[in-house]
């Protein structure tokens, strides 16, 4: 029995709203490094034009398929280490 109260204490449930805020930020910043990731690797600065150009298009494409596989992959070793616990 506690001091202030009684009884037993009820297990605390995780925050679904801190739940959804914290993956809100998390998807921000995956995105975010995307971006700068990609564009850096495929965008062409020597083009003053305002739309990629086919060879740009098709290096982001392949840049985003790639990080985004590498980002899964990492979740699943994560999960696992983090089920061993």
């Amino acid at each position: 029995m506690s001091f202030f109260g009684g009884g037993q204490q009820q297990p605390t449930q995780p925050d679904p709203v801190f739940a959804a805020q914290t993956e809100m930020e998390m998807y921000n910043v995956l995105f975010n490094k995307l971006a700068q990731t990609c564009f850096t690797k495929c965008a062409s600065r020597k083009h003053k034009e305002s739309d990629l150009h086919l060879g740009e298009m098709s290096c982001v494409d392949r840049c985003v398929s790639k990080y985004m596989e590498a980002q899964e992959k990492v979740g699943v070793v994560l999960q696992k280490a983090n089920e061993k616990q």
